[in-house]
């Protein structure tokens, strides 16, 4: 089986894809729907919330088991092979602890103001890509969680309206500010974060 993936995503492998819980899918539309569901528990999980630093390794991938953790056999594991996207999956676990780090360093010291430090915590997640799947969407769950618990703010508009996960010219937007922060240049993940609202 293999799902056709939309730009900027990462292909699973078959031992991966051998970890969906459901024999029954076949399309990437009902693997979306099935991982959609999942996420909304996810997001009634999230809200019931009463406390704990979210900032933490445990907190990373229980988030992820949360999202995905119905549909897939290793939600809320770390990667273990190389992907087209992210770090050497040994380097994991130690780059995301600086992550967690340097975001509450960033918080706690006023480095950034809270959507230029939501974005570079964004970024970074992105960047590591530390699950086999499904790492863009944990990513921009973690980061509004992020700002609401860090900096009292109100979560990003990442989707304006539309399906990120569709091809879309938002989504485009998306990968290409991505992309520029992977060459050092921000401003167009600042520009897509901060929408119409100031920071």
């Amino acid at each position: 089986m293999k799902f056709d993936e939309p730009e900027g995503a990462t292909p699973l492998d078959p031992d991966e894809i051998n970890g969906l819980k459901f024999d029954h899918i076949s399309t990437r539309g009902e693997l979306d729907e099935l991982e959609q569901a999942n996420i909304t528990q996810g997001l009634r999980w999230i809200s019931r919330r009463r406390s704990g630093d979210i900032l933490t390794d445990d907190f990373a991938r229980t988030l992820h088991k949360r999202l995905f953790g119905e549909v897939w056999d290793w939600a809320g594991t770390y990667r273990l092979r190389e992907k087209n996207i992210g770090i050497d999956p040994f380097h994991i676990s130690v780059q995301l602890r600086i992550l967690l780090d340097d975001a509450r360093f960033w918080a706690e010291n006023g480095t950034y103001k809270p959507l230029e430090a939501a974005a570079r915590f964004h970024h970074r997640m992105v960047q590591i890509h530390p699950f086999p799947n499904g790492n863009g969407r944990h990513a921009r769950i973690a980061t509004d969680i992020y700002l609401s618990d860090y900096f009292d703010h109100p979560p990003i508009e990442w989707a304006s309206g539309f399906d990120l996960q569709a091809d879309n010219a938002r989504r485009e937007a998306y990968i290409a500010a991505l992309r520029s922060a992977d060459a050092g240049n921000f401003d167009p993940l600042l520009e897509f974060v901060a929408g119409d609202k100031a920071s």
